[in-house]
């Protein structure tokens, strides 16, 4: 619940997100909820999609992250 509070309090800010595997994503916190981050990554580096296996169209990308809160490690306001 702690890490909850944590992303809640970076909401709209910018942010870098450790995650447990060693990861890291720079970008902004959209939204967060008792279980996902949901970060506005920069550039549009990350992009995944439920609804597109190979990725999406030409022109549709989405720049949106949704991480686990279990699976991070740490988050730093920059």
């Amino acid at each position: 619940m702690e890490v909850y509070y944590n992303c809640l309090r970076c909401k709209g800010r910018k942010v870098r997100v450790m995650t447990r595997d060693g990861r890291q994503y720079t970008g902004v916190v959209k939204d967060v909820d008792y279980n996902n981050l949901y970060l506005e990554t920069e550039g549009g580096d990350v992009k995944t999609s439920a609804f597109y296996p190979y990725g999406y169209p030409y022109g549709y990308a989405s720049s949106i992250l949704t991480l686990s809160l279990f699976t991070l490690l740490a988050i730093a306001l920059i």
